[in-house]
């Protein structure tokens, strides 16, 4: 069977389960607790005999024996007693409930993922499968999965650009469901042929990630799992907790992250010596530059402080981190000084699941002490004036960003050539230098000089349900706007 044609056979069954209750981001749950069991079942088989550490009352043959209600309580004491082992197996089990009550169904689910030989299909392929699940789980809206889902073909992108190299370390501070690892994984496999070490490097010492949700931290260790990337019985790749909590112990050379979107956090940053704060959960980051409750701000200040001194970061950033005034206008100056930001990509709308995004991509990297600014110029590519993209019709691919990256120069960015000119003023690749951002108001990054041919060619307007995408997106970025205010007056 094709890998679509396991995705979608395991895909149909949630509709089964749908009539009793269980949501999409339940079943994956459920799917990831017994694909996990499944997969260490057959390394501990010949040829590979692997010690997996699962008691054996606890492993995948207990539950295949089972039926009735016997297997629905068997399933209840195994995930709770699994929880409490050490490594990515507790990670992954850690306070994991059964939430399927049918246990003629569970029985089903249990036989269908014991047809497949999942350590048979190749890392590739297994991982595809687990990757299609998480994508379809990310098309549900309504649970806000798509929050943790960044469009596949746009991480490549940025992972072309930085081009990480073997036995360097990858951070994410904010990792849903490991995407960007998985894309610098596949890219360090396609470009290097590694040795030994480097193998083990990179399946153990890599990556290291946070992700606060706890379900979303359990699918991001399944997916890297799955691909390859740690062991049973390993120190897991992500840690399940707030990345901002506190100033990075150990420095990195690349971080590739989309933190959350969504303006305002519960806690607010302070980085005032003895400052009191009203709420119960403060973060005291004497090393950041602002105190702010604007999530993306510390973000940024917090990804700056994971770099190594020779450190490069792509992120995924909202518009408001470009031209708010206040921390932001602080955090954009501090950043533009301190390290060289030189590169910024301006993302259209109808990419992201969810709705009333406008979002870019900054790349910086991280340089030591100076007095003079590191940052020389910035580079702009826009990628959304007259672009139009929707998820179902027309959803963003790779190719749609191959000449960024071109232009982009990977393999020597410091010789670049704009496309943009006086004589020709729609080039999307324009430079602008530190004096030109830093004499604008507020320093703001949000810069645009592309006409846009909806507002004054009505013959050339996309077609209707593009439009209506794009209303609903503007309409969503309304009321995000509108929460916020509403939010800033309870405060």
């Amino acid at each position: 069977m094709t890998t679509n044609g396991i995705v979608q056979k395991i895909w149909n069954f949630c509709h089964t389960l749908r009539d009793d209750g269980v949501g999409y981001g339940d079943y994956l749950e459920q799917i990831t607790y017994l694909l996990f069991l499944k997969m260490a079942h057959e390394y501990s088989q010949p040829p590979y005999n692997r010690d997996t550490n699962i008691p054996e009352e606890y492993n995948w043959e207990s539950l295949v024996k089972r039926s009735g209600a016997d297997l629905e309580q068997h399933y209840v004491t195994l995930l709770r007693e699994l929880g409490r082992e050490s490594g990515m197996l507790g990670q992954i089990f850690v306070k994991a409930q059964n939430k399927i009550q049918d246990p003629a169904k569970l029985y089903k689910l249990i036989q269908m993922l014991d047809a497949e030989n999942w350590v048979m299909l190749g890392a590739d392929v297994k991982g595809d499968i687990y990757e299609g699940l998480l994508e379809k789980n990310a098309e549900d809206t309504k649970s806000g999965a798509g929050q943790y889902f960044t469009p596949r073909a746009l991480i490549r992108a940025m992972v072309e650009c930085v081009r990480p190299e073997p036995m360097k370390s990858i951070a994410d501070p904010a990792a849903g469901t490991g995407g960007f690892f998985l894309a610098a994984y596949d890219y360090l496999l396609d470009n290097y042929d590694l040795d030994r070490d480097q193998k083990e490097f990179l399946k153990y010492h890599t990556f290291k990630g946070w992700e606060i949700v706890p379900n979303t931290a359990r699918m991001a260790l399944m997916n890297l799992f799955l691909h390859n990337i740690g062991d049973i019985n390993s120190e897991p790749p992500i840690q399940r907790d707030d990345s901002l909590n506190s100033e990075p112990s150990v420095k990195f050379d690349y971080v590739l992250a989309n933190p959350p979107f969504g303006k305002k956090s519960s806690i607010t940053v302070t980085n005032e010596d003895g400052t009191q704060s009203k709420e119960a959960l403060t973060y005291n980051r004497q090393d950041f530059w602002a105190t702010s409750s604007n999530k993306q701000l510390n973000f940024v200040q917090h990804i700056n402080a994971m770099l190594k001194a020779d450190g490069q970061a792509a992120v995924v950033l909202p518009d408001n981190v470009l031209f708010e005034g206040g921390a932001g206008e602080t955090v954009r100056k501090k950043l533009l000084q301190n390290a060289d930001v030189h590169t910024v990509l301006r993302l259209p709308t109808g990419i992201f699941y969810a709705q009333g995004v406008k979002a870019n991509v900054v790349f910086f990297d991280a340089k030591p002490a100076s007095k003079e600014p590191w940052t020389k110029e910035v580079w702009y590519y826009d990628y959304r004036t007259n672009i139009h993209h929707t998820l179902k019709k027309n959803p963003l691919r790779f190719d749609d960003l191959k000449e960024f990256v071109e232009l982009y120069n990977p393999e020597n960015r410091h010789n670049r050539k704009e496309t943009w000119s006086e004589e020709n003023p729609d080039g999307r690749w324009r430079k602008y230098s530190y004096e030109e951002i830093t004499g604008r108001d507020k320093t703001s990054m949000d810069i645009f000089w592309i006409k846009d041919d909806s507002l004054t060619d009505l013959d050339n307007l996309p077609d209707p349900d593009i439009l209506a995408a794009e209303i609903v997106e503007n309409i969503e970025a309304g009321l995000e706007s509108f929460r916020e205010i509403v939010n800033g007056l309870e405060e």
